[in-house]
């Protein structure tokens, strides 16, 4: 099973638990199960549950924090809001963090350890490597290579998290820009691939013209060639009458001897 389909079928679990849940206190509950499970990371569709919303100002609001926090923040959010939050359970912790690698993802491909460090609060590369690669190469949310040379981490693929809020607007508003720019780059294309139709055509009338001067000059060449090889033989036979009529004046004429 793929990561999205079992990521869409754990949404789903979770979605019904909450959707059923009877009171606030069973809706935490949910919340801190949904936030411990190893293989789910997205959290939009729960967040989006009303009465999951309707935590908000009662005493269980810090459990809506918190799903908020797991669908849109990183380790580094929550060491900032920790007074106001809830205490994160080891499995919780683990999640964060992996959350946070995929938010660093998004923005840049080559992240560098000493960054990965200060925001998973690890303090060697051999634990950096560790985690990367135990905690989010084998679970499938990320993809990439090691550089222990430049002390890099090059991404080569890492699953999407959840939109935060203003965060669709900005990206219909990149994709507006990108399909703007495509159609101008077709509009260019169309307009290089009718230029070079019209620069075949011109071509191909040029080999045209060159390939009928060329049969021209030949059909010229022949018949000069007839006209040469006629003219020669009619010289030629000029030549050889007027040397048989010199040849018979210079010959001795015979005498006639009377007959007796």
């Amino acid at each position: 099973m793929d990561i999205e389909q079992k990521q869409s079928e754990l949404i789903d679990n979770f979605v019904k638990q909450a959707s059923a849940a009877p009171n606030a206190p069973a809706l935490a509950s949910v919340v801190i199960e949904a936030t411990s499970h190893p293989s789910l990371f997205a959290f939009a569709e729960i967040l989006a549950l009303p009465n999951i919303l309707q935590l908000e100002g009662t005493e269980n609001s810090a459990h809506l924090d918190l799903l908020r926090l797991f669908a849109h923040g990183t380790w580094s959010d929550y060491k900032s809001n920790a007074d106001r939050l809830p205490q994160l359970l080891p499995d919780q912790i683990l999640k964060l963090k992996q959350l946070t690698v995929l938010t660093l993802a998004e923005t840049n491909k080559v992240l560098p350890y000493d960054q990965l460090m200060q925001d998973l609060d690890v303090t060697n590369v051999r634990e950096l490597e560790d985690f990367l690669i135990n905690e989010c190469m084998y679970a499938g949310i990320v993809r990439g290579k090691l550089d222990q040379l430049r002390r890099c981490f090059e991404v080569q693929f890492a699953a999407g998290r959840d939109l935060r809020p203003g965060q669709l607007g900005s990206m219909i508003q990149t994709l507006s820009n990108w399909l703007s720019t495509s159609e101008n780059l077709l509009v260019s294309i169309q307009e290089k691939i009718k230029w070079a139709d019209a620069m075949s055509e011109v071509d191909k009338k040029h080999r045209k013209d060159v390939e009928e001067k060329v049969e021209e000059v030949k059909k010229s060449l022949f018949k000069a060639d007839i006209d040469f090889i006629r003219g020669h033989e009619e010289i030629c036979s000029e030549s050889g009458g007027v040397m048989d009529y010199e040849e018979d004046r210079t010959r001795p004429k015979r005498r006639r001897h009377p007959i007796s």
